[in-house]
């Protein structure tokens, strides 16, 4: 998996965003975040399209999996990235600590959950 191919992640619960890491500069983060205050809080997966880039969201008992990722790369994998970052989010996070944590209070250890070296 080429790292220049997924470039944001966040995750969020509802709309109030708890971890996100990029090594990007780009409108991706303002445009992710816009989609996040639209998104519906029922499960499921959505794909946007913008400025050649996908922004793929998987919501999942109230807490949302985004990844921004560069259009050539399709939509299964940014998918499956979805699926594991929300695994490995629960595993870490899960037994309420996610569910008091503030905005961007787990920030620290996120680009290690993404598999994404500093």
């Amino acid at each position: 998996m080429g790292q220049q191919s997924l470039i944001y992640s966040f995750v969020a619960r509802g709309t109030v965003v708890l971890a996100e890491y990029t090594q990007f500069t780009g409108n991706f983060t303002t445009i992710a975040n816009q989609c996040l205050q639209k998104i519906p809080a029922s499960n499921n997966k959505f794909t946007y399209n913008c400025d050649r880039h996908t922004f793929n969201y998987l919501v999942e008992d109230g807490y949302t999996y985004c990844v921004v990722a560069d259009e050539s790369v399709g939509r299964q994998l940014p998918i499956a990235f979805l699926e594991r970052i929300k695994d490995d989010f629960k595993k870490r996070y899960g037994g309420g600590k996610a569910d008091t944590a503030v905005a961007h209070s787990l920030n620290k250890d996120f680009g290690s959950l993404n598999g994404v070296k500093r």
